[in-house]
């Protein structure tokens, strides 16, 4: 942090209360924020997952259409980036749903209560956290270079899947996301079984891990730590 003495939940606090009042208003006539920031909690607490807009409609006990018009707000705002699945190959049975992620992981962790980097470890959204954190990092490479993200993922109904599906110059890249510090070979199967069912993707994939070296991991495969992003 550029200053670690910095009140950070102040300044989250701070940061949401002035979003709310001038960047939701601006998009869409909300009269309860208060519940609009309880509903902000929800995505922010499912980030990196399948997005089912009836269960969370169901879970606040609001009409889905209003769900999904908060959540064209969020995306909007840049709050939230939704991610769809790759489709190269129509005939395989693919998950169709989209996946949800928050860009900020400090609002993320705000969002839900979690106040430290132990706590935020500890907890069983710290998977999500990681992956998150990826995500944001390549939204922002495309962003910087005046891109539009061109990001996806891959999950099969058998099960196979791919953390991020990076499109460049035509040719589709998988990304892996790992919460270890410690990179094994068998980080990399969801990369081979995508690379099996495309074969423009063979010799080529990474997966970001928490050491700090850069190691093949066999196949073209390579580990990268999430720092180099």
């Amino acid at each position: 942090m550029a200053n670690p003495g910095r009140d950070t939940e102040l300044w989250h606090g701070s940061y949401l209360q002035t979003y709310l009042e001038r960047d939701v208003r601006r998009l869409r006539q909300i009269g309860d924020l208060s519940q609009f920031q309880d509903f902000m909690r929800m995505p922010a607490s499912r980030s990196g997952q399948l997005l089912n807009v009836a269960g969370l409609a169901r879970d606040l006990g609001l009409a889905p259409n209003s769900v999904k018009g908060w959540i064209s707000v969020l995306e909007a705002s840049c709050q939230i980036v939704v991610v769809r699945p790759y489709f190269a190959n129509i005939g395989k049975r693919l998950v169709k749903s989209p996946k949800i992620y928050f860009l900020d992981t400090g609002l993320l962790c705000y969002l839900t209560g979690l106040r430290t980097p132990d706590h935020a470890a500890a907890g069983p959204l710290s998977g999500g956290i990681v992956e998150t954190a990826v995500l944001s990092e390549l939204v922002k490479a495309f962003w910087n270079r005046g891109r539009e993200p061109r990001l996806h993922f891959w999950r099969t109904a058998a099960g196979e899947e791919v953390d991020f599906v990076l499109e460049e110059n035509g040719r589709p890249i998988p990304i892996e996301v790992k919460q270890s510090a410690t990179p094994r070979p068998s980080m990399a199967d969801g990369i081979r079984a995508f690379a099996l069912h495309h074969a423009n993707a063979r010799g080529t994939g990474y997966v970001v891990y928490l050491g700090e070296k850069v190691m093949p991991l066999g196949d073209g495969i390579r580990a990268v730590p999430l720092a180099c992003l």
